[in-house]
């Protein structure tokens, strides 16, 4: 690794290429290279950027030797098969969501994690969220008192996306719901009942023998009180897209709104009270804070992923840092290899146990931090 600089290469340049300029600009990184199997999309992207080292295979990338750190934007069945190449290549490896599609492979990318040293950090966005971080604060102030119950939902149309996400089932997606629950309870999840409900277009039921409209969860904490319920959709569900969590607590509740672009709510008597979330720039090192409010390709074209959620609530910037931050200051990212396996696995086991009409299955003691 550079004494100054990190040299940072991107896989996977759809949603991937929105993290590009704020590792240019990041203190402690180089934006090195960048990956893609298309080389007319590699060139246009690798253009547009002024990115000079580039790739159409990550098997040759992984062999730079230069690369310190690899965040991984591909395809989700790809997530876990590159994830342990590029630790098993000795490099720092970021991955979008979700970690893997199967519990077997988020126990490959633990073990893989644990024998190279290199750090690992599932990039889930909610968790890095204006509207997140600011709950959080709620909670660190003791202004929401004993958190007593959590509840989140996911609902988007997945008609048009690429193939893979044809018929997935809602579950298989479900970290935006099970993260933020999680995170703000500081516990892991330690077992899971999922019933499915209705049924999607039998053409996208063929491909993961997935009928289910909707998945809703209910999660037990480990070593704790609280539950929390999740819900998710992917197809043939008429609903405004929506990424939202509430927190109920003995002081005070906070629930999302159900119309997006309007404003939250806070609970704290018979009075509810609409609240301006503010912007947590701020946390990050100046040559990036302008990144939470904007994406990177101005106005007139932005990702869809950004457009959707109004821009992931400006956590692309946050989850840089914290990944960078990790490897900078050798400490674990947040979250770590086990975290982001426990939030993956819940959604795995949850679709599971809809499958079996609502079975209570555990989540593996790999998971578990304690």
């Amino acid at each position: 690794m550079s004494m100054d600089k990190i040299n940072v290469a991107i896989v996977g340049l759809g949603f991937g290429a929105e993290f590009i300029p704020i590792y240019q600009q990041h203190p402690h990184t180089n934006m090195y290279a960048i990956c893609q199997r298309t080389e007319s999309k590699l060139n246009e992207i690798g253009d547009a950027f002024g990115v000079e080292k580039r790739y159409t295979d990550i098997a040759d990338l992984l062999n730079d030797p230069l690369v310190d750190a690899v965040h991984i934007n591909s395809p989700i069945h790809l997530h876990a098969e590159h994830s342990i190449a590029s630790l098993k290549a000795g490099k720092h490896t970021a991955c979008t969501v979700p970690m893997a599609t199967t519990v077997d492979e988020c126990e490959a990318i633990i073990k893989a994690q644990q024998d190279s040293g290199k750090k690992y950090m599932m990039m889930e966005t909610v968790v890095y969220s204006r509207e997140f971080l600011y709950v959080r604060q709620l909670r660190d102030a003791g202004k929401l008192g004993k958190i007593q119950f959590l509840r989140a939902a996911h609902h988007q149309e997945m008609a048009g996306w690429p193939g893979y996400w044809e018929g997935l089932p809602p579950m298989y997606y479900a970290t935006h719901v099970v993260s933020p629950c999680l995170a703000m309870a500081q516990a892991d999840a330690e077992y899971v009942s999922c019933f499915g409900s209705g049924r999607i277009d039998e053409n996208l039921i063929e491909k993961y023998g997935s009928p289910f409209a909707i998945e809703t969860a209910h999660i037990k904490l480990h070593n704790s009180d609280l539950s929390a319920e999740v819900s998710r959709s992917l197809f043939n569900t008429a609903r405004q897209y929506i990424e939202s969590f509430d927190v109920y607590g003995s002081k005070m509740s906070y629930e999302w709104p159900l119309i997006e672009h309007t404003q939250p709510v806070v609970h704290t008597g018979e009075e509810p009270e609409n609240v301006t979330v503010p912007d947590f720039a701020h946390l990050l090192p100046e040559e990036i804070q302008h990144f939470t409010t904007k994406g990177v390709y101005g106005e007139e074209e932005q990702h869809l992923s950004f457009i959707q959620g109004a821009g992931h609530g400006g956590s692309h910037p946050h989850l840089a840092n914290e990944f960078i931050r990790s490897i900078v200051e050798d400490d674990d990212p947040f979250p770590n290899v086990k975290q982001s396996a426990n939030w993956t696995c819940v959604g795995i086991l949850a679709h599971e146990s809809a499958m079996q009409g609502g079975k209570i299955i555990p989540l593996p003691a790999f998971t578990l931090s304690s």
